[in-house]
């Protein structure tokens, strides 16, 4: 044993690329004291509703069944809590009229009520995600990652009188700025390991060309470090650069297939064709960001408010919000049901990559909490109380999984909102239009 160690902001470089690397017994110097946990926290937002009748278990408390939609988490029970009863006062017209997608979007993370507004002066909140990011975020190189799977380049009015910016994203660093997602996969690749010494465009279309992978670039650095390593270390060390390997392949199969078979113009670089595909690859990057101590805090967007993707893969051909709007047609509900299910077993991806990756207190999925959720609950009556919300993770013991909690009739989510905060070490007193503190989590 020796009292030299690692940084654990050491990083492998080569050709202006770097990787940093995750949590590794090196780098905790001999009979030292261990380091605080960290935990993480990760957003996922489904948009259009939920069917409450098949989300919602029939059993309240630790003896709970799954639901039908919620059948996907089965792995996951007992770091589940199913919570019922939350609701947004603020995600209501309040006087305003139509637009209840725009202000589920936008009242999500924040609380508030979004001002009804087309034009520039737009006004929310500052989003939960955002505050953490200000107080945990500020030791990792990215304070927070923001993804969807969309294109959100839509401007001017997307829902009765609201700004195209309130269902864009969940993620606001002030209430005037709204903080726009990245849905290309090699964007966020990029973002999180760099892109060379240069943005010229020659250049970094030569480097295209090179069609040469990110960890060749740092091999020499991991050959020179390899054996300052223990065997543990070492396979830690592989089994991550594997990983992140694995994540730059598919991306560029991706691209290279676009390359042979789309027109090139309006062409989106990086971006699957299908909604399984890349939700997968956003979710192995989530996971990549994580395990490295990239980023702590993460939004993502399965879908925007008022979003109309098709599912062909599960025999939904349907486009998504205009089958919301089922006027309580069985068979628009049960085709709605599918692509909720489908949400969710997309979920457990995320779940599953967390769970499999580790960091020095153990499992990801341990020391991270996920929100997953809707700012809607009935989307065929636009409702904005007894919200669908669910809580995974251990949190470094935060969390007590394993319940479906049901809260009184009109909490704030926002409660929850604030005892997440508490969770994650940021103890605030309020946010947004919270009461209180939500308790039964712990």
């Amino acid at each position: 044993m020796t009292g030299k160690h690692l940084s654990r902001r050491t990083f492998l470089h080569g050709l202006g690329a770097s990787v940093a690397l995750p949590y590794l017994d090196a780098m905790t110097p001999a009979f030292a004291a261990s380091a605080p946990p960290v935990t993480r926290a990760a957003f996922v937002y489904t948009a259009n509703g939920i069917i409450m009748q098949d989300w919602t278990p029939s059993q309240t408390g630790t003896s709970f069944a799954l639901s039908k939609t919620l059948s996907p988490l089965e792995a996951f029970r007992d770091q589940a809590v199913v919570i019922s009863g939350l609701a947004h006062r603020n995600g209501e017209a309040l006087g305003d009229g139509p637009g209840d997608h725009a202000r589920a979007g936008a009242s999500w993370l924040t609380g508030a009520h979004p001002k009804k507004t087309q034009g520039a002066d737009i006004r929310n909140g500052q989003s939960i995600d955002q505050v953490l990011a200000q107080r945990i975020g500020q030791s990792t190189p990215l304070p927070s990652l923001e993804i969807g799977l969309q294109d959100v380049r839509m401007v001017g009015g997307c829902d009765s009188g609201y700004s195209c910016a309130y269902s864009n994203t969940i993620a606001w660093s002030s209430p005037t700025t709204p903080l726009p997602y990245e849905n290309n996969p090699r964007r966020v690749f990029e973002r999180l390991f760099g892109d060379g010494e240069t943005t010229d465009p020659e250049a970094r279309a030569v480097q295209l060309r090179q069609n040469r992978s990110l960890l060749d670039f740092v091999l020499e650095d991991t050959l020179r470090l390899a054996p300052r390593l223990g065997a543990s270390d070492r396979q830690k060390l592989n089994d991550y650069l594997d990983s992140v390997r694995e994540v730059e392949r598919r991306i560029q199969n991706v691209e290279q297939r676009e390359a042979a078979e789309l027109p090139t113009l309006d062409r989106p670089d990086g971006i699957p064709p299908s909604f399984e595909n890349h939700v997968k690859i956003m979710s192995d990057l989530i996971a990549i960001a994580f395990q490295a101590d990239l980023t702590r805090v993460v939004t993502f967007m399965y879908s925007r408010e008022g979003g109309n993707r098709s599912y062909p893969s599960i025999g939904v051909p349907d486009a998504h919000h205009g089958l919301s709007h089922h006027q309580n047609d069985p068979v628009r509900m049960a085709r709605l049901q599918q692509i909720d299910q489908h949400h969710v077993d997309m979920l457990a991806y995320l779940l599953g990559r967390l769970k499999d990756s580790q960091d020095e207190a153990g499992s990801l999925l341990d020391q991270s909490l996920v929100l997953f959720g809707s700012s809607l609950s009935d989307s065929n009556a636009h409702l904005h109380d007894n919200l669908p919300t669910l809580l995974v993770g251990g949190g470094n013991g935060m969390l007590r999984g394993g319940q479906h909690l049901r809260v009184p009739d009109d909490t704030p989510l926002t409660n929850l909102l604030l005892s997440m905060a508490d969770g994650l070490g940021v103890p605030l007193e309020r946010f947004g239009d919270s009461t209180e503190h939500l308790s039964g989590l712990v």
